[in-house]
């Protein structure tokens, strides 16, 4: 049975840094292409980050520079450092599995609730 528990979500001050984990059970780790989205109140949800099989990595303009995607497959675990935060990163979390591999799978995690105060 498929699951991505994430952790690491809460509050903090900006300026100050989170650190956010997704760990996968259930899915043979090294062949997904690894991401997180967020979507904050009113608005849709946005790709922050990805990480394919293979390492590459891409960020979305806001957080270039601020944050870091990173994947241990030894603990079949992605994780998202996220530095220099700013009220505009409070957001719903959500770490987001994809293949392609034999057949497209996708599965997501339940989300973690990150706010950066003022």
């Amino acid at each position: 049975q498929v699951q991505l528990v994430e952790s690491g979500g809460g509050l903090v001050q900006a300026g100050g840094s989170l650190r956010l984990s997704c760990a996968a059970s259930g899915i043979i780790f090294n062949i997904y292409n690894m991401y997180w989205y967020r979507q904050a109140p009113g608005k849709q949800r946005e790709l922050v980050a990805g990480i394919s099989s293979g390492g590459m990595t891409n960020y979305a303009d806001s957080v270039k520079g601020r944050f870091t995607i990173s994947r241990d497959n030894a603990k079949n675990t992605v994780y998202l450092q996220m530095n220099s935060l700013k009220p505009e990163d409070t957001a719903v979390y959500y770490c987001n599995a994809k293949t392609f591999i034999v057949v497209q799978r996708d599965y997501w995690g339940q989300g973690t609730q990150v706010t950066v105060s003022s």
